[in-house]
C-alpha cells in the first residue's frame, strides 16, 4: 500500500511536485493519474520507485518510510515501475529479458514466464529474438512482461501506449485490464478517455499539484477534464 502526505520534490532547486497527498491499496484495480505533459507524472513514479528523493512530506510503502529504502527494496516489497523508456536489454533475447525481471523471484520463474506468454502469446513466438528486433508494441509487451516477472503487488505503467498504433493501443488497454484483475495498476497515460474508463480511482495532475480526484468515470465526466483537454 502507498500512503503519501504533502509530498514535495524538486530537481536542481526547481520544485516539481507540490503537496501531493494520495493513497493506493492492493484492493484497487486501476488507479489512473492523468495530466498534461510536464505536469510531473513521471517524476511521481520516480519518487515512488525510490529513485527521486522527496524534499518534504511523508511517503510510506507498506508502512516503510521511502527514505529508508533503496530502489531494489521497493521492488522486493512489491512496487514495480515500467518506465516510459522501457529500458530493455536490446541485445538480449525476449526470454533473457524476462529472466532478468525474475532475478529475485527465481523460485517461480518458469511458471511466471508461462503466465507472461499466456498473456502475450507473441512473446512466446519471439522468445529467441533479441528485444531490439521487436516492434514497438512487442517491446512494450516485453517491458510489462518483465515487470510481471518480479511478482508485483502494484505495477506502475508510465505511458504504456506511447508511440503505438491505434489498433495496438486498444489491445494494450485490453491487456492492462486483464492484468488489473490480479495486480493493482498505477497508470499514467495520455489517452485520457481510455485510462479513466478503466480506473476505479483517478487523479488529475497539473503543474505538480493534484487539482481533482474522483472515480475514473466521475473525473472523465467532470469540468476539470473538459477544461484541461477540450
Amino acid at each position: 500500500m502507498i500512503e503519501a502526505t504533502d509530498i514535495d520534490t524538486s530537481y536542481g532547486g526547481i520544485q516539481v511536485l507540490w503537496d501531493l497527498s494520495f493513497s493506493v491499496s492492493e484492493e484497487e484495480g486501476v488507479v489512473a493519474i492523468v495530466g498534461p505533459n510536464g505536469a510531473g507524472k513521471s517524476t511521481l513514479l520516480r519518487v515512488l520507485s525510490g529513485i527521486q528523493p522527496i524534499d518534504d512530506g511523508e511517503l510510506t510503502l507498506w508502512g516503510e518510510d521511502i527514505e529508508s529504502l533503496q530502489p531494489s527494496d521497493v521492488v522486493d516489497m512489491g512496487f514495480v515501475h515500467v518506465s516510459e523508456e522501457r529500458n530493455l536489454f536490446n541485445e538480449m533475447t525476449v526470454e533473457e529479458n524476462l529472466e532478468m525481471g525474475a532475478y529475485k523471484r527465481r523460485e517461480n520463474m518458469e511458471s511466471n514466464m508461462q503466465e507472461v506468454y499466456d498473456l502475450f502469446p507473441i512473446l512466446d513466438e519471439r522468445s529467441s529474438q533479441t528485444a531490439g528486433s521487436l516492434s514497438g508494441g512487442e517491446q512494450q509487451m516485453l517491458a510489462i512482461g518483465r515487470g510481471l516477472m518480479a511478482e508485483p503487488k502494484i505495477l506502475a505503467l508510465d505511458e504504456p501506449s506511447e508511440g503505438l498504433a491505434p489498433q495496438i493501443t486498444d489491445r494494450m488497454f485490453e491487456k492492462i485490464e486483464a492484468i488489473s484483475e490480479d495486480v493493482t495498476i498505477l497508470l499514467i497515460e495520455q489517452h485520457v478517455n481510455k485510462a479513466l474508463s478503466l480506473a476505479e480511482t483517478a487523479y488529475l495532475l497539473e503543474n505538480g499539484e493534484f487539482v481533482a480526484q474522483d472515480t475514473g468515470q466521475g473525473l472523465l465526466e467532470s469540468q476539470h477534464i473538459e477544461d484541461a483537454y477540450l
